[in-house]
């Protein structure tokens, strides 16, 4: 809830300080203006609008101001104005974000170039609340892909001959167990002897 709190706080004082430092442009300015003379759609591509900034149209009597729709706009169409301006200096307000068109209404005047159109861009600050929750590391699958066969651990049969036994270090094992084989042999060996031994003296 704090978080969001801070949040809010932050969204409120950026859009208060954007009403403090609002821009007026003057349209066309400052090497031109509301004129057939100017270039205004690289002057506006030059700028960047935002919610309550201000425009100043400043011209002289042989011009208006129309606020139209975008198909009044793209047709130089000056006979249903949204709003229309006279007297050769307006201010308009650029109140919320969203796209707005202008264009002088005298014949002729649109279709040389005296038009306009504004892209307010919203500055709206705004960030989820912070995560204090660290995300769990995704378990590992275990399943295999149909191009990777299983893997399987190699089968050791114990031993029938000799009980597994350790052998010295350094020594391969097939060395030593031939080494207990021989073990064996000299066990069986004297085992022999020894009976013959009893058998004889019997």
């Amino acid at each position: 809830m704090a978080a969001t709190g801070a949040v809010a706080v932050i969204v409120t004082v950026a859009a208060l300080l954007h009403v403090a430092i609002a821009t007026r442009y003057t349209v066309g300015g400052p090497n031109g203006g509301w004129n057939t003379n100017t270039d205004l759609e690289a002057w506006a591509s030059t700028k960047r609008f935002a919610p309550g900034d201000g425009l100043i149209f400043t011209y002289t009597s042989s011009h208006d101001v129309l606020e139209v729709t975008k198909a009044a706009y793209d047709a130089c169409s000056a006979t249903t104005p949204m709003e229309s301006y006279t007297g050769g200096s307006t201010a308009i307000k650029l109140s919320a974000p969203g796209k707005r068109y202008f264009i002088c209404g005298v014949p002729g005047h649109c279709a040389a170039g005296m038009k306009l159109e504004v892209d307010v861009i919203s500055t709206a600050v705004g960030a989820p609340p912070p995560n204090h929750h660290y995300p769990r590391a995704a378990p590992k699958s275990t399943s295999l892909s149909p191009s990777e066969p299983p893997m399987v651990a190699p089968s050791r049969a114990p031993s029938a001959s000799f009980p597994p036994t350790s052998h010295a270090p350094g020594v391969a094992p097939s060395m030593a167990s031939a080494a207990r084989g021989c073990s064996q042999c000299a066990k069986l060996a004297v085992g022999g002897a020894m009976a013959i031994l009893l058998i004889l003296t019997v």
